[in-house]
């Protein structure tokens, strides 16, 4: 697999990342196991988890793994923190002394005293963007990251924070949903990453699952859109304007003799300003499906006809 540098600071990691989000709940620790094994196998290097995914059971299915035959050499672990778990349902809080608590647990969970890339989760409007950035240069400058950056956050916010930080501990990675069917981070976020020299990370580039056209005449009983805890995750793109995108997927994909899954990934995965696409395999099939897409380039009127169809809507000020 090949691998990219993590913005202009960063290590080199895998243009495919091993998303983690259903491990210990919908994936088990064997299954959790065979993916992983047949991700080092085929050159993959990052491990994308975060302490809210099954309440921290992701992590401490990477610890296991880690306790077992695996070697954490091997491996380079992305993970988050930001969002704490309440009887009420996630708050975020991104204050200095919640994030590194965060964090410390975390190492627990998996049993290392380091990751490789710490990221904030998500957008905290409440607690100060200088207090948040302290935290991160309390983990850079302890060792326990080794790369820190921020995860959905608006452009202007990324733009903002890197100017709170120190040179040394600005934010190098940005960590964002990006597929066919979303796109709004072209408006200002790709253009502050690239400004701003940080490298990308692209969460859910096949749209949910909904781009491999797993949807396109039912709800499969297995699928994420079936389960209790993941259907709200899915349902924003089960809509005539998805259907209609999946359609067109389709169409290029009979065309190039390759599958939907494999079209979609080989888009996000060389988009511009895009280091590492994450894909959130609950099955060594599912896994399979994505690392075939590793050969494929899609024909520059390929891409061009599938930004067309799925561009976002773009004005004012972004565009004149």
């Amino acid at each position: 697999m090949q691998v990219r540098r993590l913005g202009h600071r960063g290590a080199e990691v895998s243009r495919l990342a091993l998303g983690t989000m259903t491990w210990s709940r919908d994936t088990s620790l064997d299954e959790a196991a065979a993916l992983m094994e047949f991700f080092l196998d085929e050159g993959g290097t990052l491990v994308d988890t975060a302490a809210t995914y099954a309440d921290g059971g992701a992590e401490s299915a990477i610890g296991a793994l880690l306790k077992g035959a695996f070697d954490r050499d091997e491996m380079q672990i992305c993970t988050k923190a930001g969002v704490r778990r309440t009887p009420e349902g996630g708050v975020i809080d991104a204050s200095r002394g919640a994030l590194l608590d965060t964090l410390d647990a975390s190492l627990t969970r998996m049993g290392t005293d380091h990751v490789d890339v710490w990221l904030v989760h998500t957008f905290d409007p409440v607690t100060p963007l200088d207090e948040t950035m302290h935290a991160l240069e309390v983990a850079l400058t302890t060792g326990r990251a080794r790369q820190v950056g921020l995860s959905n956050f608006p452009g202007w916010a990324l733009a903002r924070a890197a100017t709170l930080a120190r040179p040394a501990a600005a934010p190098a990675v940005a960590q964002m949903e990006y597929s066919l069917l979303e796109r709004g981070i072209e408006r200002e976020v790709l253009p502050a990453t690239d400004a701003l020299g940080m490298g990308m990370l692209a969460w859910s580039p096949l749209g949910r699952g909904v781009l491999t056209g797993k949807y396109q005449h039912a709800i499969p009983a297995d699928s994420r859109a079936a389960s209790d805890h993941l259907a709200g995750f899915v349902e924003p793109y089960l809509t005539p304007r998805a259907a209609a995108i999946v359609a067109a997927l389709v169409t290029a994909s009979e065309g190039l003799g390759r599958s939907p899954h494999e079209v979609a990934l080989a888009w996000v995965r060389d988009a511009p300003g895009v280091t590492s696409a994450i894909v959130g395999a609950r099955t060594a099939d599912q896994l399979t499906a994505s690392l075939a897409a590793e050969d494929l380039v899609l024909p520059a009127a390929i891409r061009q006809a599938l930004d067309d169809v799925t561009a976002p809507p773009m004005g004012y000020p972004e565009r004149r």
